[in-house]
């Protein structure tokens, strides 16, 4: 989905012999990387069901997922770990998670600097030469 140059995608089961973009069963989501942070929106209760009844997702798809801390909601309840127990472990992974996304932005900002740097320091471009023939 999208457009050229910015991509949009649609998180979906679908059954492994349907074509790549061809037919799905269902739409469980989308992810927007254009978006600063990245955008990931998807139906957890929906997402749990898949994969809890055999569902495999690509690699790229569990990235986000654990990015989103679904993969850790689901071993937790595969382990048969209550509700509350589930939650706290979360909320930890959450606050972990924290310092992670500042030192990426701040990396992603210095790179931004040296990059302006790099840019001012090449001066301005010779001008070409104009003369009539």
């Amino acid at each position: 989905m999208g457009r050229k140059k910015m991509p949009i995608y649609k998180i979906v089961a679908a059954d492994s012999r349907a074509p790549r973009d061809g037919r799905f069963i269902e739409a469980l989501g989308t992810y927007n990387p254009n978006h600063n942070p990245i955008k990931l929106e998807v139906n957890e209760d929906r997402v749990f069901y898949w994969l809890k009844t055999g569902a495999q997702p690509t690699d790229t798809v569990k990235n986000l997922l654990s990015s989103k801390g679904l993969m850790l909601k689901l071993h937790l309840t595969k382990k048969g770990a209550d509700e509350q127990k589930i939650n706290d472990e979360f909320t930890k992974w959450s606050a972990m998670q924290e310092p992670k996304l500042q030192r990426a932005t701040e990396k992603r900002l210095r790179r931004k600097e040296k990059k302006n740097k790099a840019g001012e320091n090449a001066g301005p471009a010779p001008e070409p030469n104009t003369t009539p023939a």
